[in-house]
């Protein structure tokens, strides 16, 4: 693929096309360091896009398994300190091997156990971190707070800035998931407009979209940003598809993974929306 200018037009839907091809193509070998919560719908959801997921978090078999993942994810759902060690070397095991890997810092601003434990992994420099809006300005901030656990209290445009800052900070890209997903490389921002309300009433949901994330990044390395932005937006186009048959949360999980499966070029060329954010970001500033 093209190196591609963000700051320019950018044709999105063919770029996410492309991506989504390739991944079911190559089917990348994702390794998962996730949550209890979230392990079926993670590995549900990268086995439907194409990938193949492997929940491997045991710290014995990191030097051994990671450096053949072609992406590693990293979530801190469920953090505990038994975990912990494991995740930090895993990281430093996928960059020595040059494996993108992706940081969804899930609550991160709960507690000072969990803040710690996002700040060192943040220091070493993942390729992409995805939370929601209050999980990246906690982050960003650096600060514990009141929370209301994995849920955000703040809107994915109420953290533009804060997610530009991590991304400048941490080297890496940060995605704020919400209403419209912002993507920013800490210089551009753009927006995936896809998705439906009703996805915010499935668990893990973000967990799962993380995990795609890695997925895509793994297949394009070096267009992370152009990787995640695409991911977000699959992701909601298989949640408005899995809607339009779905009765409520439970089978609209079901839905959107048959969705995610069945994505055809069409769909994607039609239903994909990502959108430069740049000239909203300038007026705030």
């Amino acid at each position: 693929m093209e190196q591609i200018n963000v700051s320019e037009h950018i044709e999105w839907a063919p770029v996410a096309w492309t991506l989504l091809a390739k991944l079911r193509l190559e089917s990348p070998l994702v390794q998962c360091i996730t949550n209890f919560v979230s392990m079926d719908i993670v590995a549900n959801t990268l086995l439907s896009a194409g990938a193949s997921p492997a929940m491997i978090h045991s710290i014995e078999e990191i030097p051994d398994f990671t450096p053949h993942a072609h992406a590693l994810c990293i979530n801190t759902g469920t953090l505990s300190p038994d975990w912990l060690p494991a995740m930090k070397v895993a990281a430093e095991v996928a960059t020595a091997s040059g494996k993108p890997w992706v940081l969804d810092p899930v609550a991160a601003g709960a507690s000072g156990f969990r803040m710690r434990a996002c700040l060192e992994l943040v220091q070493r420099k993942p390729t992409v971190i995805r939370g929601n809006g209050s999980e990246i300005i906690a982050l960003s901030k650096a600060s514990v707070g009141t929370t209301k656990g994995v849920d955000s209290t703040h809107e994915s445009m109420d953290a533009m800035e804060a997610a530009k800052s991590l991304a400048q900070a941490s080297g890496g890209i940060v995605a704020v998931s919400g209403a419209v997903d912002v993507v920013t490389d800490g210089q551009h921002v753009v927006g995936a407009h896809n998705g439906v309300p009703t996805m915010q009433k499935i668990t893990a949901t973000g967990c799962a979209v993380t995990a795609l994330i890695a997925a895509f990044v793994a297949v394009d390395p070096l267009h992370a940003f152009e990787a995640t932005a695409s991911a977000l937006s699959i992701f909601g186009v298989a949640g408005e598809m899995g809607m339009e048959t779905a009765k409520g949360p439970s089978s609209l999980r079901m839905h959107l993974i048959d969705s995610l499966y069945g994505l055809d070029q069409a769909d994607v060329l039609s239903r994909v929306k990502i959108t430069s954010l740049d000239e909203i970001r300038s007026s705030v500033n």
